[in-house]
């Protein structure tokens, strides 16, 4: 009786999906993210209707003071590999945000000292990771690079594939198309889709002059619980003594 040998045909590498890099996409004028990058992220979350702010698991790993503003070079890489995550420094221009997709795995760290200090020299604003980092010693020393993540390992990575560039992906319990600017702070990290980007500045805009007067009566004491009272007797509460 003759035996099977070799792998079995679920091992093999399929061309496609899993190996697919785009160069070019759209992204928002850079005066706008600029802009958009002033505002804190919570401020940010408000006007989106606390929509789009990922998971505060990731958060940085680098001076907790540095802030990030950019449009995404999205990276989905099989986890534990960042074959695709050094490919990225290819394809990101300037001012982008590389944020990588890792599946939120504990297992191996996505990118570490080396290829943050090879993005700082191709000019990418910061790293986004829903994954693991290491290294962070040497990622701090840098000084004036972002690198926001899921959390720490020793362990590398691998660079073998499969990852795309520049796909949809999703990260921290949100989706993020390639083009859509992320910023990021000590607070979090919030996604603002690309084709929203002059809307939620125009709320922010809107917002600002009023938020400083209602936060400067705050700040002096003078301010009413009212709308509190109005809102559960809406509900049909009442207050006993």
């Amino acid at each position: 009786m003759s035996t099977a040998s070799g792998p079995p045909s679920s091992a093999d590498i399929i061309s496609g999906i899993g190996f697919r890099v785009v160069e070019a996409i759209e992204r928002a004028p850079e005066d706008l993210i600029a802009e958009l990058g002033e505002f804190p992220t919570p401020d940010i979350s408000d006007q989106m209707n606390r929509l789009y702010a990922m998971n505060s698991a990731i958060r940085p790993f680098c001076d907790p003071e540095l802030r990030l503003a950019g449009s995404a070079c999205t990276v989905k890489v099989f986890p534990g590999d960042n074959l695709m995550v050094h490919k990225s420094l290819d394809i990101a221009q300037p001012g982008d945000v590389v944020v990588v997709d890792a599946s939120s795995s504990t297992m191996n760290a996505v990118l570490g000292d080396t290829i943050s200090m090879k993005a700082r020299h191709r000019g990418i604003a910061g790293f986004v990771i829903d994954g693991l980092v290491r290294d962070v010693p040497a990622i701090r020393r840098l000084g004036d690079f972002p690198v926001f993540a899921r959390g720490i390992t020793p362990i590398g990575p691998l660079h073998r594939g499969p990852g795309e560039v520049n796909y949809p992906i999703a990260v921290g319990g949100i989706v993020v198309h390639p083009g859509d600017v992320l910023v990021a702070d000590e607070s979090g990290v919030v996604v603002v889709p690309r084709d929203s980007v002059i809307d939620v500045l125009r709320s922010l805009r809107a917002k600002s002059s009023t938020q400083k007067e209602y936060m400067a009566k705050v700040a002096s004491g003078s301010f009413s619980n009212a709308w509190v009272d109005e809102i559960l007797e809406h509900n049909g509460v009442t207050v006993g003594k």
